[in-house]
């Protein structure tokens, strides 16, 4: 029974090895704006991914690919002996959620006050081998 465990955490060690993350915290963007890129690389191969994030006009693209180019380095120190033509890295997962928000006042009309909310947001970014190439 010691020896099925065992064999067990080995397989969860190789899983573990074939996915590096980077995270990106309190970015001020807001969430929505960054969805709007995370959504063009999701499931692509990290080549197409970088060259959509370098060419995309949109501000949180360009932070998206400093991002994505720290989640490959990542990758790179965990498989030194792997290069990463042949592990056909792809974008895994990229996950944007809410961060802290600013909330500041702007004045309005007749003595009043809008509150103004200057959202932030949280990226994960996952780049992991393709399996998918036994075909």
């Amino acid at each position: 029974m010691g020896s099925r465990k065992k064999q067990m955490a080995d397989a969860i060690k190789e899983d573990k090895k074939q996915v590096a993350f980077a995270k990106l915290n309190n970015c001020p963007t807001s969430p929505r704006k960054m969805r709007l890129v995370a959504d063009l690389v999701r499931g692509e191969r990290v080549e197409k991914a970088l060259s959509i994030l370098k060419f995309n006009q949109k501000e949180a693209s360009g932070k998206l690919e400093k991002l994505l180019l720290s989640a490959i380095a990542n990758w790179q120190s965990k498989n030194e002996a792997a290069s990463i033509e042949d592990a056909e890295l792809i974008v895994k997962e990229i996950r944007v959620d809410g961060g802290a928000m600013l909330k500041r006042l702007r004045p309005a009309p007749q003595g009043r006050a809008h509150r103004i909310r200057k959202r932030s947001n949280h990226v994960t970014l996952v780049v992991g081998a393709n399996n998918n190439t036994q075909s």
